[in-house]
């Protein structure tokens, strides 16, 4: 039925044609160059595209004057820089060229938030738009292939995820083989490129850890017993997954309470399916015993597509006393809190924690099931 149309699209378009850097993350293989390929054929005006792991194009931009930035741009209006992490102090020329040509827009993408502005020391503070780009969301399945479809493949994003590419295949042996070879072969490619990992097994062997302990508790303590390495590795390695956006942490939440768990963390994964090809795993939801954390883990990363392509500052918890109440997921919002459990199968009756309510009573308590989900994240 072609290729899903993304929510991102119509958002990025209410930012051009004004003198800004438009910045567009997301891991490799979301989607990323076929959205900025799709702008650029869209584009009335003249226009040019680059991509940053091409050696010349790194070659071209690393003489920063004023000429040089000139004849690159030509007439175009809009520059569009694909990969744009991979061009050494890429901050620094974005910068210059957004402030010597004030008729032009520039869409950078980047697989990792490394060197776009972290590293440049050229800061784009005030120049820059900043967007991530997911894999396909519920809510875009729905918009594609309508509600009764989308629902269908509920099944098979707990499984395999939802990447651009896989979500068009048709044989799951095929599904299987593309993301095996994406944690294999592209899914850390930015890690061991920026930064000098000694042991990069310690890297996917934590990513096993993660994966097993979705939707649980963990301390980078237990993990680094459990590695053989410091907590402080960990936590290195812990911050570079989240930049490469494999990751995504959520703390627990307080209103300085003394039975609340705070200390604690949870860690999810941005896609099931990556979460599964770590662990080798692609049984259906049927037949395994972890069904619940992928429908968790599913249930986190749909409302966090669903809010940020809104652009909702929501903060997100987890909640747990000391003697085990606890609930999934609090979103924090401007007006309040909300709190959410997630559960594969649908109940007909779900108890609220005693504790919780007697010290929330304002907040909204829903339970999230494979049957009210589009509510949830559409």
């Amino acid at each position: 039925m072609g290729t899903v149309e993304r929510n991102i699209e119509s958002i990025i378009h209410k930012y051009m044609n004004i003198n800004k850097v438009i910045l567009i993350y997301g891991t490799r293989r979301v989607g990323k160059t076929r959205l900025i390929q799709k702008i650029k054929l869209e584009y009335e005006k003249s226009s040019a595209i680059f991509n940053g792991e091409d050696l010349e194009v790194q070659e071209i931009f690393s003489r920063r004057t004023h000429e040089n930035y000139r004849r690159l741009i030509g007439d175009s209006t809009l520059i569009l820089i694909d990969e744009a992490q991979a061009i050494p102090g890429i901050g620094s020329h974005l910068k210059f060229m957004i402030d010597s040509f004030p008729n032009i827009t520039i869409i950078a993408t980047g697989s990792s938030s490394f060197d776009l502005v972290n590293k440049s020391g050229e800061p784009l503070t005030g120049r820059n738009y900043q967007f991530l780009l997911f894999p396909i969301s519920y809510e875009e399945l729905i918009k594609h292939y309508g509600f009764v479809n989308a629902r269908q493949q509920l099944d098979d994003l707990l499984i395999y995820g939802s990447y651009p590419e896989v979500v068009l295949m048709t044989s799951n042996e095929d599904r299987i083989n593309y993301l095996k070879g994406m944690v294999q072969n592209y899914l850390l490619k930015d890690i061991f490129m920026y930064e000098a990992i000694k042991n990069s097994n310690k890297i996917f062997d934590l990513l096993k850890l993660l994966a097993y302990q979705t939707g649980n508790e963990v301390s980078n303590e237990e993990l680094g017993r459990n590695l053989g390495i410091s907590k402080n590795t960990v936590s290195k390695y812990l911050d570079l997954l989240s930049k490469v956006f494999v990751i995504f942490r959520v703390g627990g939440y307080s209103n300085n309470l003394r039975k609340e768990i705070v200390k604690s963390s949870k860690w999810y994964f941005y896609d099931n399916g990556i979460r599964n090809a770590v662990i080798g795993d692609f049984t259906p939801p049927g037949s395994r015993i972890d069904t619940g954390q992928l429908w968790e883990n599913f249930c986190f990363y749909e409302r966090i597509k669903f809010t940020k392509y809104r652009n909702h500052s929501n903060e997100y918890f987890f909640w747990r006393t000391y003697d085990q109440q606890e609930i999934d997921m609090i979103e924090k919002t401007n007006s309040g809190l909300n709190a959410f459990e997630f559960k594969w199968k649908e109940k007909n009756k779900f108890k609220i924690p005693a504790f919780f309510s007697s010290n929330y009573p304002e907040v909204s308590y829903s339970m999230i099931h494979k049957n009210n989900i589009e509510d949830f994240i559409s």
